[in-house]
């Protein structure tokens, strides 16, 4: 067999100026479809938000148009207009039409910028099918237009101000099948929630900047605003705004050395549940880093000195860990500084070794001087990191009993599990079922080889409510974690899990969603990678059965239901039942309708943002009411008739 081994210079490819975007837009943004399409709008703002750490801009409008389009106004210097000395172009179109090319590479443009590598405006740029430039500088308006990253037409005056800043308007390149060009976006729907929560989250970060947004595109505009004049302290109140305080307000820690920024908002609350997130340069640092490391010691370490100091814990006593000071916490911890090291091109973890003895320092020096001149408050903190300490060591006593045993003594399964044969988990699935009837029906019409039941009885405890020692007594919590196979908690490991799939099967009714939820509470709190990772799916067993003559159809939501009937028309009697729970079916019915891959319907449960998926569990599960009702007030709309 002969291969053709020639290979030359004429086989490297060059792509000139944005083609290299356009050609591998999940390297600039990650992906291409809707989380990507969003990440086009945070990076134009990004920009105007540097202006604002620059102090040149408080005010940023967003706007959602008819036509698809994005409009970002800002009311900061504008873009450079000037030709740039090494390009011969002016800056604006060369910050929109070359890589790496903007004020954040060491020069005097940004101090401090979330924007690192230097690629978002010129990146939109590239993945819009068209975008609109107008810079407000000098008393002129300056414009020019792109088409998929290529000008139209040289920079130009269009008319008078007296304002400055810039306005960019985007249309993304969205795949339409009528374009001659392929197009990049799998869809170009803007979610008007997704945008309010990144938004909300900036205008806490930064205290003082005004952002808009704005959705142009149904009957009548919708608009909200976000401003914080407490940044980062409403930030932890508007957190804890469903909980209860074990003090107000919270305990504002801020410092500046060396060029760097550390701003540390944090408040006990009466929750078992740690929310503290971390924020560089404006930039969510999901997986931490070394200023939560240098937070997370200064914090033990002084709450473990002022209970010795307080007497409250014991000479004999051993010290509080880090859970244990940390349980009910919520807490921001936000750093800004000149040359930020993120680990990985997500930027989901800092890497600069200089900021954790800086935020360790100040963390100690303030918070131990708050707990000192507040005894009443710092007793209520040591009480409660006490109760967790305790609650622990029942909790360790516990999972002793919920470790999973080894191959070899695979009987320590739960005795009603009912296991498949095929131990590659990656073809695994398990069907998390309530009930007797409903389990038998489900072990009856499984495919043995691949598919596992485990049934449940009744609703399982609700553990937004309770501490992880009286969680890991109840049996059917214990009965989930033996089964799965990768203990729980800090110990969670994936690569231990028997099932890469985990299926809430739980009737179609008020009854089945409640389960379904304290499910996902319970994965949530214990096993967050589960949903993290894709794991987690929700079954969608039907509702109705329509039987008109010979012909059978499902149905899974009244509106469906509705437009069966009106095609069938009104001289058509069909027979309707209505299914009230998994256990009416026959296991031939809820194989063919839920369990069989090749006609079953399921949508795996994703966590788009974990600060709002912690306020949603909390909001939903927790013990205040009033909240709760307020919300299925307002959203209940959204759920009497849904299609998923």
């Amino acid at each position: 067999m002969q291969r053709d081994n020639h290979y030359d210079e004429s086989q490297i490819q060059v792509l000139e100026g944005l083609e290299a975007v356009r050609r591998r837009p999940g390297m600039y943004i990650g992906s291409t479809d809707e989380r990507g399409l969003h990440h086009l709008v945070y990076e134009i703002v990004d920009n105007a938000i540097d202006e604002a750490l620059a102090g040149y801009c408080d005010n940023i409008e967003v706007t959602l148009n008819l036509d698809g389009s994005v409009t970002v106004q800002d009311n900061g210097r504008g873009f450079p207009v000037g030709i740039h000395p090494k390009m011969g172009r002016p800056a604006v179109e060369v910050c929109l039409t070359v890589l790496h090319a903007g004020g954040k590479f060491g020069g005097e443009g940004y101090k401090v910028s979330g924007g690192l590598h230097g690629v978002g405006a010129s990146v939109v740029n590239a993945l819009s099918e068209h975008l609109l430039v107008m810079v407000y500088q000098d008393g002129k308006i300056h414009q020019q237009e792109y088409q998929r990253g290529k000008i139209l037409y040289d920079l130009k005056v269009v008319g008078q101000t007296e304002r400055t800043g810039t306005t960019i308007r985007f249309w993304p390149d969205v795949k339409t099948g009528e374009d001659p060009e392929p197009g990049i976006f799998e869809t170009g729907n803007f979610d008007f929630d997704t945008l309010k929560t990144r938004f909300r989250e900036m205008a806490f970060l930064n205290a003082g900047i005004r952002i808009q947004l704005t959705d142009d595109r149904g009957e009548a505009p919708h608009t909200e605003v976000f401003h914080y004049e407490g940044g980062i302290v409403s930030f932890v109140e508007y957190l804890n705004r469903h909980k209860t305080p074990l003090f107000a307000p919270p305990v504002y820690i801020q410092g500046v050395k060396n060029g760097s920024t550390v701003e540390v908002a944090l408040q006990w609350n009466d929750s078992f549940n740690e929310s503290v997130y971390s924020f560089a340069n404006n930039i969510h640092t999901p997986e931490g880093g070394t200023h939560l490391a240098g937070f997370r010691n200064a914090l033990t370490r002084v709450i473990n000195d002022y209970g010795r100091r307080a007497n409250m814990l014991k000479p004999n006593d051993a010290n509080l860990t880090g859970d244990d000071v940390r349980e009910g916490l919520t807490a921001i911890v936000s750093v800004k500084l000149v040359e930020p090291q993120f680990e990985g091109q997500t930027k989901t973890k800092l890497g600069n070794s200089e900021i954790r003895p800086l935020v360790d320092a100040m963390v100690s020096e303030k918070l131990s001087a708050y707990l000192e001149e507040n005894p009443t408050a710092a007793r209520t903190v040591l009480d409660k990191c006490l109760s967790a300490a305790r609650a622990r060591e029942a909790a360790r006593k516990a999972r002793d009993l919920t470790r999973r045993k080894t191959a070899l003594e695979s009987a320590a399964l739960p005795g009603k599990l009912a296991d498949c044969s095929e131990r590659d988990p990656a073809k695994c699935e398990i069907f998390i079922v309530e009930g007797d009837s409903a389990g038998g029906s489900a072990k009856q019409g499984r495919d043995r080889h691949f598919q596992a039941i485990l049934p449940l009885r009744g609703k399982i405890l609700n553990v937004e409510k309770t501490r992880i020692d009286r969680a890991l007594g109840n049996a059917e919590i214990k009965a989930m974690i033996t089964a799965f196979g990768a203990g729980f908690g800090k110990e969670f490991d994936p690569s231990k899990l028997r099932y890469h799939r985990i299926v809430c099967m739980t009737d179609a009714d008020v009854d089945g969603n409640h389960i379904r939820i304290l499910l996902l509470t319970f994965f949530y709190r214990f096993m967050p990678k589960l949903i993290e990772d894709g794991y987690v799916y929700a079954a969608q067993p039907p509702l109705y059965k329509v039987t008109r003559g010979k012909q059978e159809q499902y149905v899974y939501s009244d509106s469906q239901l509705q437009r069966l009937l009106d095609e069938m028309g009104r001289d058509a009697k069909p027979e309707i039942q209505r299914y009230k729970g998994l256990g009416e079916m026959s296991y031939q019915q809820l194989w063919e309708t839920t369990m069989n891959p090749e006609t079953r319907s399921m949508y795996r449960v994703e966590m788009k943002d974990a600060i709002a998926a912690d306020e949603l569990f909390n909001l939903l599960m927790g013990d205040q009411v009033e909240p709760r009702r307020e919300f299925i007030e307002q959203n209940a709309k959204l759920v009497a008739d849904l299609d998923i």
